[in-house]
């Protein structure tokens, strides 16, 4: 999508939500091709990367539902694909039979060190062409736009 706002006539606040939408729409498709050959979505990634970041304690569905980028993700769904391919563990607490225990395995912590090695070389790739001043200027600019 290649946008001449210098034309006439043109809504600069269109066309800049727009942009904004294609660009998310595209990086995520980048990322979903990027994550298919280890079966996994972009939504099942970041519950594995918050699994591991917390060192082995275990968290709830609500405390992942929290950390999720898209708060419509169906967190229940997300835990038990996870765990039918061994890569979490799903435990009832047995001080409160309505909580539920979620951790990482082993098999979720070796396939997100494969994932995190790989993800060097795809970044790499997203920014050839753009420099770390013009990331960082558009951090700024979408936190502006009230980015969450």
């Amino acid at each position: 999508m290649n946008i001449n706002a210098n034309k006439e006539n043109v809504s600069l606040p269109a066309i800049t939500i727009d942009t904004i939408m294609v660009a998310g729409n595209w990086m995520n498709e980048l990322y979903s091709d990027h994550l298919k050959p280890y079966g996994l979505s972009v939504q099942q990634l970041q519950v594995l990367r918050f699994l591991k970041k917390r060192g082995g304690k275990p968290a709830n569905l609500l405390e992942i539902q929290d950390q999720m980028l898209s708060k419509n993700s169906n967190t229940t769904r997300l835990v038990e694909k996870l765990r039918l391919k061994n890569h979490i563990t799903r435990v009832q607490n047995p001080n409160n039979r309505r909580m539920v225990e979620i951790r990482i395995t082993k098999a979720g912590e070796v396939l997100l060190a494969q994932i995190e090695t790989t993800m060097k070389d795809f970044e790499k790739k997203i920014r050839k062409n753009v420099t770390k001043r013009d990331m960082v200027t558009l951090i700024k600019i979408l936190n502006k736009l009230g980015l969450p």
